[in-house]
C-alpha cells in the first residue's frame, strides 16, 4: 500500500502526539507521587514523639532537637544503654532547688561557694582585671545515695546560669559506657559519650572503676587517656564531674598526673543521718499524697535508727528511704485491695504495718 505525502505526514504528527501526551502524564503523575511522598514526610516529622516515662522523669534518651536539647551520638559507637542523659526542659532556679535538698548542708555551701568564685572572675574579665584559671571539673566523694547525681545535674544549670556551659544537660556514664571489650574500640565508644555531653556535664559515677586496683591489660587506662585529651581539646564546651567513694577516688585520681592537674576541687558528700532519712521518706509521701500515721510515724523513725547505727559500707542512704517508701505504698495497696469504698483517707493513710512488710524486704 502506497501512501501519499499528505497521509505520511498526518501519521508523523500523531505518533508524536502520542508521544508527548504520554510524556506530560507520566511528568504529571510523578511530580504528583513526590509531592505526596514529601506531604507523607512532613506530616510524620511534625507529629510530637513521645519519650516515654520512667521512675527518673528527668531522664530520657538524647535527641538533637535544635533547641538545646542532648545531641544523639552516633548509632555505630554508642549504645542507649551506656550512658544516661537528661533531656527534659527544667524552668525552675537551680540555686532554690540546692536549698531545697534536705540535708548536705556543706554541699550546698561548697557549690555556693564556687558559684560566687565563678561570678566575681566573670566581672574582674569584664572590666580587664587579671583572672587566675580556673577548673570547672570536680570530684564528688561518698557513700551510695547521697545525692551525688542529683547535686551534679543542678550544678550543670548553675554552670549554664554562669554562662560556662551552653546546654548545661547533664549526661550519666559509668565505666561500662567508656570501655569496650576489645582493642581499639574504647576510644571510639570514650569520644562517642563526650560528643553526647558537649555544652553540659560529662558525670562519671564510681570513675574509680577506670583503674582497678588490680589489673594486667585494661583498657580503663585508654579510656582515661582519651577523656583527659577531649577535656582539653574541649575546655570551653565540657565540665566532667567524677564520683564514687572517697578512699577510691583518691586512689583514682593518684594513678594519672593529667587526673591530678585537671580536678582539683573535692566536694565530700556524708552519709544521711536517720531523721534525715526520715524526711526523705516524709517527703515522697507528701508529693505523691500519702501520710503516715502517728503509730506508723514513730515506729519509722524508731527503725532508721537502727538502721543507721547498724549499716555496711554498700548502704543506700537515700535511695534507700525512697525503696523503703515504695515498698509501703505496695504493702498499703495489698492491704486495701479488697477493702469495699475506702475513703480518701484510707488510701492515703499508711500504717506501721505497711512500714514494717517494707524495712522486712529493704536493704
Amino acid at each position: 500500500m502506497k501512501f501519499t505525502s499528505k497521509q505520511v505526514t498526518t501519521i508523523i504528527v500523531s505518533v508524536a502526539a502520542v508521544f508527548i501526551v504520554m510524556a506530560v502524564f507520566t511528568l504529571v503523575v510523578g511530580e504528583d507521587e513526590n509531592e505526596s511522598e514529601s506531604t507523607s514526610t512532613n506530616t510524620e516529622s511534625s507529629i510530637p514523639t513521645d519519650s516515654g516515662s520512667s521512675a527518673n522523669t528527668d531522664y530520657g534518651t538524647p535527641a538533637d532537637s535544635g533547641n538545646g536539647s542532648v545531641p544523639n551520638p552516633k548509632a555505630t559507637q554508642l549504645d542507649s544503654t551506656d550512658y544516661l542523659a537528661a533531656n527534659k526542659i527544667i524552668e525552675s532556679d537551680p540555686y532554690e532547688e540546692l536549698d531545697e535538698l534536705i540535708g548536705l548542708k556543706e554541699v550546698k555551701k561548697e557549690v555556693h561557694d564556687l558559684a560566687n568564685f565563678v561570678k566575681v572572675q566573670k566581672m574582674r574579665e569584664e572590666q580587664g582585671l587579671k583572672v587566675p584559671k580556673i577548673s570547672y571539673h570536680l570530684v564528688f566523694t561518698g557513700s551510695p545515695g547521697t545525692g551525688k547525681t542529683t547535686v551534679a545535674r543542678i550544678v550543670a544549670r548553675i554552670y549554664k546560669d554562669l554562662g560556662i556551659l551552653e546546654k548545661g544537660h547533664l549526661v550519666e556514664t559509668d565505666r561500662s559506657g567508656l570501655v569496650a571489650e576489645y582493642v581499639g574500640q574504647t576510644a571510639m565508644k570514650t569520644n562517642a559519650i563526650v560528643d553526647s555531653a558537649i555544652g553540659g556535664v560529662l558525670f562519671i559515677d564510681e570513675a574509680y572503676a577506670l583503674v582497678p586496683e588490680y589489673a594486667g591489660n585494661d583498657y580503663g587506662q585508654e579510656a582515661i587517656s582519651t577523656l583527659l585529651k577531649r577535656m582539653e581539646d574541649d575546655r570551653d564546651k565540657l565540665v566532667v564531674i567524677i564520683a564514687g567513694y572517697t578512699n577510691e577516688m583518691k586512689r583514682f585520681i593518684d594513678a594519672n598526673p593529667g587526673l591530678q592537674s585537671r580536678f582539683n576541687r573535692y566536694i565530700n558528700f556524708p552519709d544521711y543521718s536517720a531523721e534525715e532519712l526520715f524526711l526523705i521518706f516524709e517527703m515522697q509521701a507528701k508529693k505523691n499524697q500519702y501520710q503516715l500515721n502517728a503509730e506508723a510515724a514513730d515506729y519509722l523513725r524508731e527503725r532508721l535508727d537502727y538502721v543507721v547505727k547498724h549499716k555496711t559500707r554498700n548502704f543506700g542512704n537515700g535511695r534507700y528511704s525512697r525503696n523503703l517508701f515504695e515498698k509501703s505504698i505496695q504493702n498499703q495497696a495489698n492491704r486495701l485491695s479488697s477493702a469495699i469504698n475506702p475513703t480518701s483517707e484510707m488510701l492515703s493513710e499508711l500504717t506501721k504495718e505497711d512500714i514494717e512488710k517494707a524495712i522486712s524486704s529493704t536493704k
